[in-house]
């Protein structure tokens, strides 16, 4: 394929891949094995996962890069596993045992009993070792040097806390929670609420937004594919990844008005305050903003050259 036909086929693919991300890989090693395998350069995410935790990681691609401001990627899901009994300094297996020997909890209606209180809107410290930056430097950083790290706190909101497995000492739950949420610290709260002390021994990302385990391809097939030169199978077209937008249909006229910035009438009727663009091939070519005053659609967003 010739350099310029290469050019215009990467500024015209845009997309997003689900991956089902590893223990062990951070979200930019994805983010490295991804732009490797498609040759785009343009590749982003939605929301960083830890290297410890595995799951669902939504990558943007080409043009679509553009679209993470618009995602509703704000609503996370999780399967967490919590063991009781010890307090670590990260609030994970990775840190330092500061404390055992807690007396780990037997009774399963206590423990829902706790999980209670951590449910709707919570305020939660988040962990001494986490990438929060105090006056340019990360907070992981500075707990490693020995200093005292005070994080403010924040408010969160956490949809459902539901107990699903309980083998002593380890309890398996899925929380469904607002993005910046740290599970970390509603293990290290929960273990102190219930006096045995906790941290979290594993996580499983389940839900990003709209996009599921059930959406998501692990790296490993992914990868694959990328070497049969097949991995566009995965792609989701930007378009279907904003089903909460009005949708408005153009065709060649309206397409290039709306490519050069120029507005277009509206039909008849109610309209959201905001709409997606797309052309009769069904790609997304924009976001548009609906203007009540003179019933048209203004572009507010435009994907495509």
């Amino acid at each position: 394929m010739r350099d310029e036909d290469s050019r215009k086929l990467k500024s015209a693919i845009s997309g997003i891949l689900v991956v089902d991300k590893p223990v062990g890989m951070t979200s930019h090693d994805v983010v490295s094995v991804v732009r490797k395998g498609t040759g785009f350069r343009r590749i982003g995410h939605t929301g960083t996962l830890d290297p410890r935790a595995s799951g669902v990681l939504v990558i943007l691609i080409g043009p679509a890069v553009r679209l993470s401001e618009y995602l509703v990627c704000d609503k996370k899901g999780y399967e967490a596993m919590i063991r009781f009994g010890s307090v670590s300094d990260t609030y994970d297996g990775d840190g330092n045992v500061l404390q055992t020997g807690g007396i780990v909890p037997q009774d399963e209606e206590v423990i829902m009993a706790a999980m209670e209180k951590f449910t709707g809107d919570i305020v939660q410290i988040p962990p001494a070792y986490s990438a929060i930056k105090i006056k340019g430097q990360k907070a992981y950083d500075l707990a490693r040097q020995g200093k005292d790290v005070q994080l403010p706190e924040r408010h969160i909101h956490v949809y459902s806390f539901d107990f699903i497995e309980y083998n002593p000492p380890e309890l398996i739950a899925d929380i469904v929670c607002s993005s910046g949420t740290y599970v970390r610290s509603i293990a290290h709260d929960l273990g102190q609420a219930l006096g045995c002390g906790a941290y979290l021994s594993g996580l499983k990302r389940t839900m990003s937004g709209k996009f599921t385990l059930r959406d998501a391809v692990p790296l490993s097939d992914l990868q694959k594919a990328f070497e049969e030169g097949s991995w566009y199978q995965y792609l989701i077209p930007a378009a279907d990844a904003l089903n909460e937008y009005e949708e408005i249909m153009l065709n060649m006229e309206t397409e290039a008005d709306i490519l050069h910035g120029r507005r277009i009438s509206a039909e008849p009727g109610d309209h959201q305050i905001y709409g997606k663009a797309v052309s009769e091939q069904g790609e997304l070519i924009a976001l548009l903003e609906f203007i009540p005053e003179s019933s048209e659609w203004k572009p507010k967003k435009v994907f495509y050259q």
